[in-house]
């Protein structure tokens, strides 16, 4: 049971699949590169979001592809900060 409504999850679901194409469209079109955090935060965001939305409608398969993109952007996200703080780059800097 959600306090959301089945239609707003929905929407958050539609809005992670939206990312995902987004993201992926990025790569391949060479306007973003999977060495950048900025890649693996859409990720992120595109899997929660198809998480969240499947609080209408749960499938374990589902979840656990999901849980995994999260926990792996999280990791990458974290991998190229620190890279970008031992070579002295700017913390604020995504790509």
């Amino acid at each position: 049971m959600t306090l959301l409504p089945p239609g707003l999850l929905n929407v958050i679901g539609v809005f992670g699949f939206s990312l995902y194409v987004m993201n992926y469209s990025l790569l391949t079109l060479h306007k973003l590169t999977s060495h950048s955090a900025l890649y693996f935060v859409i990720n992120g965001v595109a899997a929660s979001c198809v998480l969240i939305s499947m609080l209408a409608s749960f499938n374990l398969a589902s979840a656990l592809i999901q849980s995994f993109w999260i926990v792996i952007s999280l990791i990458a996200i974290g991998v190229r900060l620190r890279r970008n703080v031992e070579q002295g780059e700017p913390q604020a800097e995504l790509a």
